[in-house]
């Protein structure tokens, strides 16, 4: 949550949080929450206020595009559209006494529950199904481009991440974010890939960017589109 205000010179104030950090210089990062500054631990508040003057322009102009591309957060009631693979699906709450039940028929998600108004609860249900399909769909996606690559299928785990969809660590570990699952399949095996890549290289190198080429010629096209819809996957 923000915990600093900066008053610009024309009056106008800008809410951020401010992270110090064991660091040189100020970065600047425009998250879901709004600017987030990290900086050196031992600056002063008169050099960091006018370092943010400076970058105000920047920093004006990027919470707009922010506002700008916000979409309404889901209201999880009966009829609401959500994504699964690319394709919309409506969610269906039905109430019933006895069972609990999250159910995919064709192109919508039936729900039975007890308490078809208690929000929070179908939230949690809805959530729980798409972990357990993306532990399912991804698990099987890791093992064919694993194989294309000519390595052992990695250890999957899910992750739940606000700015990540996926990483690989040293330990050669895939973590990929459940809620790629409402993406175009080809998104989905293109974050797998880069993932993937990693076994190979474990950085963003020339080689790197090369063995996720070899996995997925399109790469590029594929972040782009997956950048775009970034936002409409982080509503659920």
């Amino acid at each position: 949550m923000p915990n600093k205000v900066l008053t610009l010179t024309n009056g106008q104030t800008i809410s951020y949080l401010l992270e110090h950090r064991q660091r040189r210089t100020v970065g600047l990062k425009i998250t879901e929450n709004g600017l987030v500054v990290h900086a050196p631990k031992r600056i002063f508040a008169f050099q960091l206020n006018q370092i943010l003057q400076q970058k105000s322009g920047w920093i004006l102009n990027k919470l707009q595009a922010r506002e700008a591309n916000q979409i309404d957060t889901l209201s999880w009631v009966d009829g609401e559209h959500l994504l699964y693979l690319g394709q919309d699906i409506r969610l269906s709450i039905m109430p019933n006494p006895s069972n609990k039940a999250v159910i995919l028929d064709a192109n919508q998600l039936l729900l039975a529950t007890p308490t078809p108004d208690n929000h929070t609860l179908i939230q949690r249900k809805v959530v729980q199904w798409y972990q357990k399909q993306a532990c399912l769909d991804f698990s099987r996606r890791l093992a064919i481009l694993a194989a294309k690559l000519g390595v052992a299928t990695p250890p999957l785990t899910l992750s739940n991440a606000k700015s990540r969809w996926g990483s690989c660590n040293s330990r050669g570990e895939v973590r990929l974010n459940w809620r790629l699952l409402q993406a175009p399949p080809h998104i989905i095996n293109y974050v797998i890939c880069h993932e993937l890549a990693h076994l190979k290289q474990m950085n963003h190198s020339a080689k790197f960017w090369a063995v996720v080429e070899s996995l997925f010629p399109d790469y590029k096209q594929a972040e782009k589109a997956l950048k775009a819809l970034s936002p409409q996957l982080h509503r659920m």
